[in-house]
């Protein structure tokens, strides 16, 4: 397992000043080194802050492609779709030039739209410098949520595909998804793990405490070595 760093912020403003940093220096550096950068944003009701900050940052954001860790299948045009997050506070001022590989498709359902997103993910050159994500109360990150339908193949190492179709349990009301598997997301260079609240460090606490990663999926994610993951919690 790789060592897991913990950042503690003194306040939300002081954690996604020192995010907005640690991201912003690895897009910089890849730039540097292959002339682009990739980055992997989550959606959710965490990030907003730190992308109006992170959106400010000075650097070759023309040479960036963003796409995201998983999205619900509503239109971009719904305040609950993690691309109308990212469009409205993460790509305007500085980083209004990045260019933007989204999730959703004209297709009707999710699972229509695998061998498309798949294909969309596969054209942006990996691993990626960063990926971003959040954790749910359940375990859960990106969409790969405990107990849904297509969360087994999503987090099967040996499944080539890059981006599965979700379906939550019908009692969470959370709605299909399209998400990036395990394997998509553990193909990058560096993880960072976005989380706000007492509630949230108790969920992290008991995901180092177990094996199962379809109990509490963002174990894949914490219990692994290839790739280093640093938390961010205020």
């Amino acid at each position: 397992m790789t060592a897991r760093i913990f950042h503690t912020g003194d306040s939300p403003a002081v954690l996604f000043e020192t995010l907005a940093d640690a991201v912003a220096a690895r897009l910089s550096a890849a730039i540097a080194s292959r002339g682009h950068a990739s980055f992997v944003a989550c959606g959710g009701t965490t990030p907003g802050d730190l992308y109006d900050v992170l959106s400010q940052r000075a650097l070759s954001w023309e040479k960036v492609t963003v796409t995201l860790s998983d999205e619900r299948w509503v239109e971009p045009s719904s305040d609950r779709s993690n691309e109308h997050l990212v469009r409205a506070r993460l790509l305007t001022g500085r980083a209004g030039v990045a260019s933007f590989v989204a999730l959703k498709t004209g297709h009707a359902r999710a699972v229509e739209a695998e061998t498309e997103v798949h294909e969309r993910i596969a054209a942006i050159a990996r691993p990626f410098d960063v990926v971003l994500l959040g954790m749910g109360n359940d375990g859960h990150t990106a969409s790969l949520i405990p107990g849904a339908a297509g969360l087994a193949r999503a987090l099967d190492a040996s499944d080539p595909a890059l981006a599965r179709a979700i379906v939550p349990p019908p009692e969470t009301g959370m709605g299909e998804r399209m998400s990036l598997t395990l394997r998509a997301l553990l193909d990058s260079a560096a993880i960072f793990l976005l989380i706000r609240g007492d509630d949230k460090r108790a969920a992290y606490d008991r995901a180092g405490s177990g094996s199962d990663i379809r109990e509490v999926p963002v174990r894949g994610v914490l219990l692994q070595d290839a790739v280093p993951v640093e938390t961010f919690w205020a």
